[in-house]
């Protein structure tokens, strides 16, 4: 047992080191600095899975399209979209791009740009899709749990003390009345109407076409680019080239990828430390996280 944890400390004490010189030099594994750019590019970032905060995409988006050697983004999408105010701070950050630091910006589909995630790629000069990718899902939903029969089954009484009717809606030990269905009713109206307009604004489209897709249904790339819901079938590499010559770089630019963060120490010793609750295994497992929120998000691309 000694010797075990004898082995821990070194293993620990070594990824200490590094950790410290990694965040005082940011030194890279040829001895480079990381995360400079040192000539003209174009900044290539994922956005992948479902949109929960947007948190790292949106800084590294932030931290270098200040970049005077960043000339373009090019944006790779495979997501079912997320919650609603991450994917639509994601479509602002990339239209303000085009906007503000008037660097073009083209999207490129490999798989999924559902709800909240086609509605960031809209941001985009030019959306390229391969022929089969799943495009659209233009729609709001919001999910809820009613758990009192199990509560019930399980003899446990929940409550809860509160100062208006509507301070507990959509709380899981107990139906939901109708007044409170409209209100939720209400509310994902509203941001239904904003996704509409962005995309109206976004693809040049008339409002009557939008609303008429608008019902959740998903389009494959090639129908998307049929409807003028994309501009054009292509690969990332059309992408590539599409953003080089938009940017004045030419067909063939040098790509920039933001370097990963590396995990520090007190990351390792925080995930030795800890287990997954029984709690939080229930609540991945129905996506129990997700409830309550309105979310723009295409649904069967989370059943695996």
């Amino acid at each position: 047992m000694k010797k075990f944890f004898t082995v821990i400390g070194v293993i620990v004490s070594v990824m200490f080191v590094f950790s410290l010189l990694g965040a005082f030099f940011g030194l890279s594994k040829f001895g480079s600095i990381q995360g400079t750019v040192t000539e003209n590019s174009i900044l290539y970032l994922d956005l992948d899975g479902v949109i929960i905060d947007g948190k790292t995409f949106l800084k590294n988006l932030r931290k270098y399209r200040d970049d005077k050697h960043i000339k373009g983004v090019v944006v790779r999408v495979n997501s079912p979209g997320g919650v609603v105010g991450p994917s639509q701070e994601i479509y602002a950050e990339l239209k303000r791009v085009r906007e503000e630091w008037q660097k073009p910006v083209v999207v490129t589909v490999s798989s999924v740009a559902a709800s909240g995630a086609y509605y960031a790629a809209i941001a985009a000069n030019k959306v390229i899709v391969n022929p089969g990718s799943m495009l659209g899902s233009i729609g709001v939903i919001m999910e809820f749990a009613n758990l009192e029969g199990l509560y019930n089954w399980a003899n446990i009484k929940r409550f809860a003390l509160k100062t208006g009717p509507y301070k507990d809606s959509g709380a899981e030990y107990r139906p939901m009345r109708e007044d409170e269905k409209q209100l939720f009713q209400n509310l994902i109206d509203g941001v239904h109407t904003q996704f509409i307009d962005a995309v109206v604004e976004s693809r040049k489209l008339e409002e009557n076409v939008v609303r008429k897709y608008s019902d959740g249904r998903v389009f494959t790339g090639e129908t998307a680019v049929s409807l003028g819901f994309a501009d054009q079938v292509g690969t990332f590499d059309d992408a590539v080239r599409s953003v080089g010559e938009l940017s004045g770089l030419g067909a063939k630019p040098k790509l920039f990828e933001p370097p990963k963060e590396r995990p520090n120490v007190f990351d390792f010793l925080a995930e030795m430390k800890s287990s997954i609750s029984i709690e939080e295994s229930i609540e991945r497992l129905t996506q129990m996280n997700l409830s309550g929120q309105p979310l723009l998000i295409f649904p069967g691309a989370l059943r695996r």
